[in-house]
């Protein structure tokens, strides 16, 4: 299994979201990419090399945007949200 490291804004993503709705990030889809990181769709263009974990809570969308290092066995997450203007906030951050 990877190890992970998250960008130091990811703290702050994950307090805009319900408390519920963290709990299962952590428990459930972080573990995911975890143990298979190449489940998230690769990102193109300006993102290109960034891959995106789509999942649905609550009937809301959310993604979780990672980058992999194949060679430290590491997942660094990028940024944890709803899907709405994810990917505009995305390339701001990056």
């Amino acid at each position: 299994m990877y190890k992970d490291e998250y960008y130091p804004k990811v703290r702050k993503d994950l307090k805009k979201l319900d408390v519920r709705i963290r709990k299962e990030i952590k428990e459930k889809h972080i573990l995911t990419i975890l143990s298979e990181p190449d489940i998230g769709e690769a990102l193109i263009g300006d993102l290109a090399g960034i891959r995106a974990y789509h999942f649905k809570a609550a009937s809301q969308e959310y993604r979780i945007a990672y980058m992999v290092s194949e060679e430290e066995e590491k997942v660094f997450v990028l940024m944890i949200g709803k899907r709405e203007n994810f990917y505009r906030v995305l390339k701001r951050r990056i």
